[in-house]
């Protein structure tokens, strides 16, 4: 249990937290959510103990943990291990008392059944702890976090900042305290720990309060919203979705009680100034008069956030194929350490107009290799092919170290900006939380926070029809990312994207490759169904039916110029599958039997079938995905047999296609 009691906090002479008061329940889990510079970093450090606050009085019952956003205090001369393992120091101080005992008891004269019964009570300290499974927890939290064995043994400081976070939540986790306060845990995480991360917090006892601006981290993680707005926090029950709904329901209602209540108050201040000197109302006017003076005045409301929307120019189109590598392998050698394959015969890959692609994997697997290979500034073994018209632009995780410290934000956007208007420059930096003044501000005062988003607003100012982008959520608000999904969701090139962001790439991805191994896996489809199809075992049959199947046709376009209708490909596929059919029924199921021409024209047919066949099966899965469709049998059993049915049909294309396939061979 926390209790928050008329907390006051001014920082700067400005006043963060003003006479809050919460209540923190036990086992919760919490996510405290509100603008740039509400005060949550300061209330979780009040919280935590690190910053004495103004006012007020907390108390806390139980022991707390605090991870902060930049890299604490750390023994460089450690190595990873040892400093993690520093999260046992009450293990570690029963363990020395314990040597102590025994070196004093082997010594003539000594008290021993005094001694004996303290070793004894010891060791049944030593056991509840787990001190002989510490150094194993460790190891396990620490390969949970992305370390692999040969990490362990490392120096603190040959770590960047990021691992070094990454030994500091160790630390913390290990501690396993009742009370666990996050501020951005997951800044410096891949998604695979991310997802490690997740399990390990569902399972933890104790209470846990976090900010993170990963929406899809949050939805997942808590089941209560505390808003800090204005120095106040208030409570919804629920996830971050749920959140927003209420929060809008309840600001609508707060505003049409502020507005009754200006227009209560304008009322009685206009009969006062009417009647005031009349004698004859003097009476109802003093009435008004304490009236006014007695009311609780109800403060604004909070204003709705702002629906910034920046539509990006669109580019001159590419051709069909953006870039392709052939099989590619990348390898770093240096004088002092052993050579380091990032790829080894990976590939080939290719990169087809309008594709969205995102870039997963572990941290130290190659995403950033990948995106510089992409982008064609670290040499391969192998040949990058870019095709007709692509004008590429690459914006890169350090990107803002390149910027001229002199310049102004606004004219560092107008360094890039060809023929823009300057209502456009502000508006895509209000975007990017550069408002009011802030864009004069020079480049050489901002945090490196800010200098990295204006560097992502540099590179979309003037978007080429091939975009490169690593980690470009990094350092954004939930409302810039929700800004820069909806750009990138109507931005009519192609893109390749790195980011640990979930939300972010279930929103604006369309194909997923996922990096390891020295190699490139790739799956058709959005995060959410790669992530449904590896939970459930199908994500390797999906990729052997990509390498069996023939690829994709291309998208064609209608005779209007644009692209297809549904209508348009319900009818082309329906011509496609009963052409197939009539040929089948027309004894052509024996290659031999038919001429050259004939076999190929029904293996293009065939490939268009299993096409269409295979975008049914996706949406039966879908079906079979949702808990909804459990509620009811009918349905149920219905979306059942369906996929049934697709899948027995598929496998008929495919049995019909390789035999085609060997005859044209």
């Amino acid at each position: 249990m926390i209790q928050l009691q008329n907390i006051a906090v001014t920082l700067g002479g400005n006043p963060i937290l003003k006479g809050l008061t919460w209540t923190v329940g036990d086992g919760k889990r919490i996510g405290l959510i509100g603008p740039n510079g509400a005060g949550k970093t300061t209330l979780l450090r009040v919280i935590g103990g690190y910053l004495e606050a103004d006012g007020g009085e907390i108390a806390h019952s139980g022991s707390v943990g605090y991870l902060a956003q930049d890299v604490q205090e750390m023994n460089s001369d450690r190595s990873v291990i040892e400093e993690t393992l520093t999260a046992f120091e009450a293990i570690e101080a029963l363990q020395e008392r314990e040597e102590e005992l025994t070196r004093v008891l082997e010594a003539p004269g000594a008290h021993q059944e005094k001694i004996l019964l303290e070793l004894d009570l010891i060791h049944e300290r030593l056991a509840v702890q787990g001190a002989h499974s510490a150094q194993a927890r460790a190891e396990t939290v620490l390969e949970g976090l992305g370390f692999v064995s040969d990490d362990l043994d490392r120096p603190i400081n040959t770590l960047s900042g990021g691992y070094r976070m990454r030994v500091a939540l160790a630390r913390i986790l290990l501690q396993n305290p009742d009370v666990l306060l996050l501020d951005e845990p997951t800044n410096h995480l891949d998604i695979v720990s991310i997802d490690w991360l997740e399990k390990y917090l569902k399972n933890y006892a104790g209470t846990v309060i976090l900010v993170s601006h990963d929406r899809y981290f949050l939805n997942r993680m808590i089941d209560t919203v505390a808003h800090l707005y204005r120095g106040q926090v208030t409570e919804y029950t629920g996830d971050y979705d749920y959140f927003l709904v209420e929060r809008e329901k309840r600001r609508v209602l707060e505003q049409a009680a502020y507005e009754n209540q200006q227009r209560e108050i304008q009322q009685a201040q206009r009969f006062i100034e009417r009647f005031r000197y009349k004698a004859s109302k003097a009476r109802q006017v003093q009435s008004r008069i304490k009236h006014l003076d007695k009311l609780e005045r109800l403060a604004p409301p909070e204003s709705p956030d702002a629906q910034i929307r920046i539509r990006f120019p669109s580019p001159n189109p590419s051709g069909r194929t953006v870039l392709s590598l052939n099989t590619f392998s990348k390898v770093y050698t240096s004088v002092d350490a052993p050579a380091v394959h990032v790829f080894d015969q990976a590939g080939p890959l290719q990169i087809s107009r309008g594709q969205k692609i995102a870039l997963i994997g572990k941290n130290g697997a190659g995403k950033s290799t990948l995106a510089r290979i992409l982008f064609g500034s670290e040499t391969i073994e192998g040949e990058r092919k870019e095709g007709h018209n692509v004008n590429v632009r690459f914006f890169a995780q350090h990107q803002a170290d390149a910027l001229t410290e002199t310049d102004t934000v606004l004219e560092s956007l107008n360094r890039e900006a060809i023929g823009r208007e300057e209502v456009y420059l502000r508006t895509l930096l209000g975007a990017f939380l550069f408002t009011g003044d802030d864009v004069f501000k020079p480049v050489a005062a901002l945090s490196g926070g800010e200098k990295s988003r204006l560097a992502l607003a540099r590179t979309l100012v003037n978007p080429a029809n091939f975009l490169i982008l690593d980690e470009p959520t990094n350092h954004l608000d939930i409302q810039s990312i929700k800004v820069l999904i909806e750009a990138l969701r109507q931005y009519d090139g192609t893109f390749v994207v790195v980011s640990h962001d979930r939300h972010f790439l279930d929103h604006v991805a369309n194909v997923i490759w996922h990096v390891g191994d020295q190699g490139v896996r790739t799956y058709e489809g959005t995060y959410s169904e790669y992530r449904w199809a590896l939970d459930h075992g199908s994500l390797k049959q999906i990729r052997h039916d990509r390498q069996a199947s023939p690829k994709s046709t291309p998208k064609t376009r209608s005779r209007s110029g644009g692209p297809k209708t549904k209508e348009e490909k319900r009818r082309e596929a329906e011509v496609r599958n009963r052409a197939y059919r009539e040929a089948k029924m027309n004894g052509h199921t024996k290659p031999d039997e038919l001429t050259p021409h004939q076999r190929k024209r029904l293996c293009d047919e065939a490939e268009a079938a299993i096409s269409e066949a295979e975008a049914r099966k996706v949406v039966a899965e879908k079906a079979l995905a949702d808990p909804n469709t459990y509620s009811d049998p009918v349905r149920s059993q219905e979306a059942t047999n369906a996929y049934a049915t697709i899948k027995k049909e598929l496998d008929e294309l495919y049995a019909n296609w390789e035999a085609l396939m060997e005859s044209l061979q």
